[in-house]
């Protein structure tokens, strides 16, 4: 059965309990901006919690762990319950409420403790009628986020779930909004729930740089050091006519968003690497005394990224991935233009791992400067002659293996040692530079080291 005629069935299972099950949340909104509903949230009114397992009981199995806050999760399906409540701030962080059940809430109290009024929208799971007591679908109209009320700062996370909300849906936010977040704090908050926002940003969002600007707006980067000096960090206009680093930055990431390729692995390494592939400009910019602003080495610089990335994920993986593409994101261009050997390209792929993200990050980042036409087109034509290559030499997505291993010099005769290394290595580095390209030419080739030897 599929989920949303699953839906359905609880709704009159509920109805017959004389109760009424409401959708909420993001499945309302999704469905009015005519997104395809992927998961459920329904709330139920009129029934106590023993009513209500007692209805849900014959039409679908429930983990009943979070019943003392009124909340039930379906098995098997994409579907949580909830029961109408009230929540009370009484101690820091995301567990620091007290949750009052009381589904004869009115849907306008109900509602009240929902962030922004585009997720305050409520329809009725079996008769479609839309509740909407603060003006949720007039604010999704007109692309506005908007807090619902004052609750709103009772869990600072709702500033990067409006960031996110930002970028994935096209908003603008009000002024009012900004206001409130601004005297908000994330320093409660534990990093998981902000590395969750951030991912949802850089994995869904089509409009990161309007959620930046909220961010840098609602004075959220003084979190983000390295986010927030690179505003205001001056380029040449001769390279960069599009002004600042932070300018550059944002044309940068949302021209990356344009290239994901709905894997999430790979989509965030991308997008972290635009995002911070200028972070080491700050510390190298250079205004020399004839006014020339220079940024030699920025590349190279990558300790600001890399604590930025650890500052919200605790995962090793992410920089060990990042870091290369950051500290190489020029090499595309250069490569192309001076029509490197394969060897500089097989090289380069032992560093940085995955040259076809590297091909992605350089044309991003040439998308993130304003040029002419003509100008925009011979910089990309190098970037495709840059990855031709990769592609040509069987390079784009993997690292050059070694053809000649330890079992070859086994088959030789060889006593395994410090020699079994040097011989490694000396084939390999053959092999990078070009000297063979098949285990028959690789085998060859060491039959003349060992004849040298």
């Amino acid at each position: 059965m599929e989920t949303k005629a699953k839906v359905l069935e609880i709704a009159q299972a509920v109805s017959r309990a004389g109760g009424r099950a409401m959708l909420v949340g993001g499945c309302v909104r999704d469905s009015l901006l005519g997104i395809p509903v992927k998961d459920y949230d329904l709330e139920i009114y009129a029934l106590d919690s023993a009513r209500l397992l007692a209805a849900l009981e014959k039409v679908c199995e429930v983990d009943a762990v979070g019943m003392s806050f009124g909340v039930l999760k379906v098995k098997h399906f994409d579907i949580d319950i909830a029961l109408p409540r009230l929540d009370s701030k009484t101690g820091r962080g995301h567990r620091g409420f007290v949750v009052e059940v009381d589904p004869h809430l009115d849907f306008s109290l109900a509602s009240s403790r929902r962030d922004f009024t585009v997720n305050a929208i409520m329809q009725d799971a079996l008769t479609g009628e839309i509740i909407d007591p603060w003006n949720g679908q007039k604010d999704l109209q007109n692309r506005i986020l908007r807090h619902v009320s004052a609750a709103f700062a009772e869990d600072p996370l709702r500033v990067l779930r409006g960031m996110q909300f930002i970028s994935r849906f096209d908003l603008t936010p009000d002024a009012e909004t900004v206001s409130l977040c601004a005297g908000l704090s994330q320093n409660e908050l534990v990093s998981e729930r902000i590395a969750g926002e951030w991912e949802k940003l850089l994995l869904k969002g089509n409009f990161i740089s309007k959620a930046l600007n909220f961010l840098r707006d609602c004075r959220w980067v003084r979190f983000y050091p390295e986010l927030s000096a690179i505003d205001g960090c001056p380029q040449n206009p001769v390279w960069h006519p599009e002004g600042d680093v932070w300018n550059h930055t944002l044309k940068t990431v949302d021209a990356a968003a344009k290239l994901r390729r709905n894997c999430e692995a790979d989509d965030l390494v991308l997008m972290l690497a635009a995002l911070c592939h200028d972070f080491g400009k700050p510390e190298c910019t250079v205004i020399g005394s004839d006014g020339r602003i220079t940024s030699k080495g920025h590349d190279s610089l990558t300790a600001p990224a890399e604590k930025f990335i650890t500052s919200i994920w605790k995962r090793r993986d992410l920089p060990e991935r990042v870091i290369p593409l950051i500290a190489r994101h020029m090499h595309p261009w250069q490569l192309a233009e001076e029509n490197s050997s394969d060897k500089a390209y097989r090289k380069l792929a032992l560093y940085v791992k995955r040259l076809d993200l590297l091909a992605d990050l350089a044309r991003s980042d040439v998308e993130g400067i304003d040029m002419s036409d003509d100008e925009r087109r011979i910089r990309l034509g190098k970037i495709d002659i840059f990855r031709g290559r990769c592609e040509k030499l069987a390079i784009a997505d993997k690292v050059p293996r070694p053809l000649i291993r330890g079992r070859h010099l086994l088959k030789k005769g060889l006593t395994p040692g410090v020699g079994f290394k040097v011989l490694l290595d000396r084939c390999f580095d053959a092999q990078i530079a070009g000297e063979f390209a098949t285990l028959e030419a690789g085998l060859e080739f060491l039959d003349k080291l060992l004849c040298e030897k």
